[in-house]
Formats: C-alpha cells, structure tokens, sequence
C-alpha cells in the first residue's frame, strides 16, 4: 500500500498543479489523487518517459504510448537545497531540498520533487527513496503531489 499523508508540505498560496489543457499528462495528474504514480511508457519500443510527450522520444510513434503504475520508490540521482522562493507563498518556507529521484522500475526515468524531513538534513546521492502522496481532496480543484523520504525512514 502507497503512503498518504493530508499534511501539507507548503503553504496555502501556492499554485495548484493540474493537467496540461490538452489533456496529455491527465493519467499522471488523476493517478496521484488515487496514490498511484502513472509513468507514460511506449508499448512499442518499451520506452519509459516523463513529463509525458504526445510521441516516443524514441521511436517516434505516436499510436502505442499509455500511463502504467510504477512503485513510488527510486534512488536520488541529484539535489538541490532551495534558498530563494520561486513563489510568494514560499517566502517563509525556504529553505527546502528539492530532489531528483531515478526510479528503476520504469526505465531510469528522473523526476523531481521535494525530500521530506529536517530541510537542513544530510542528503545522500544514491540513496533509496519512497514517494509519499501528498493528498488535497477539499482543493478546488482537488490535486495531489508525490513527495519523496528516505526509505530506512518507513519503519
């Protein structure tokens, strides 16, 4: 079962992600409210990919790209801490550590998102990570994000 959590990482005020107007990243967007990450995978050359593209970067076709459930657990590949607010909301937030996390089970495809924790902690590159759904079911609209934490942390 994926960990949930209501608790909010950043403040109310900040911009309430959802899906792209063409509807292209929908799956991914609707698989966080539901506490499933939904990578877009090419069913014809078995190519993983994120953010999600209308073609496979890398065969090219456009007829055999669908959303599949991953495990939200992957390693950090790269990290920043975060000392400048990139929106007002964040003003008294900063600092945080946004992180990259490469996730085996679809392809070694890299995504960011925020570490969970002490913001002034030790971050480990290569360290196994598990994303934790960060659930806003009373937002207009409703949305959810995927943050990460380290995985030793779990028990």
């Amino acid at each position: 079962m994926n960990e949930t959590s209501t608790q909010s990482y950043f403040p109310p005020g900040t911009a309430i992600p959802v899906a792209q107007n063409d509807g292209l990243d929908k799956p991914f967007w609707e698989g966080l409210r539901e506490g499933k990450l939904c990578i877009q995978y090419c069913t014809n050359c078995g190519t993983w990919q994120h953010a999600a593209e209308w073609l496979c970067h890398n065969c090219l076709s456009f007829d055999h790209l669908e959303f599949r459930e991953v495990a939200p657990k992957g390693r950090i590949y790269s990290w920043t801490r975060v000392w400048h607010p990139t929106h007002p909301a964040l003003n008294e937030r900063c600092p945080y550590i946004c992180v990259v996390v490469e996730l085996p089970e679809a392809g070694g495809i890299r995504m960011a998102g925020n570490l969970l924790g002490d913001d002034n902690q030790e971050v480990r590159v290569g360290a196994d990570v598990t994303g934790v759904f960060e659930l806003h079911p009373d937002a207009e609209p409703p949305f959810a994000l995927l943050q990460w934490k380290y995985t030793e942390l779990e028990a």
